[in-house]
């Protein structure tokens, strides 16, 4: 038995309300089959980036570093 075959055969085992999730699944596991379009970025796209880039300079900290600048705490982060 193939593993379409085997498929198949699971998929008509599934009862009628347990469908959508399969149905779900299926689509997840697809999407990444299907092309996006890809576009040149208009002028609004272009505004956005040049933002970006002028409030991200590349640099990075450390989660403890950023505590001790924030005043906080990993107890602070549980909620």
């Amino acid at each position: 038995m193939s593993e379409r075959e085997r498929a198949q055969q699971l998929l008509d085992s599934v009862p009628d309300y347990k469908i959508q999730y399969v149905i779900a699944y299926l689509q997840g596991v697809t999407a990444g089959e299907k092309r996006i379009e890809e576009v040149d970025p208009d002028e609004w796209d272009l505004k956005m980036i040049e933002e970006a880039r002028k409030e991200n300079d590349g640099t990075t900290i450390s989660l403890d570093e950023l505590l001790k600048k924030e005043g906080l705490t990993y107890a602070d982060l549980q909620g």
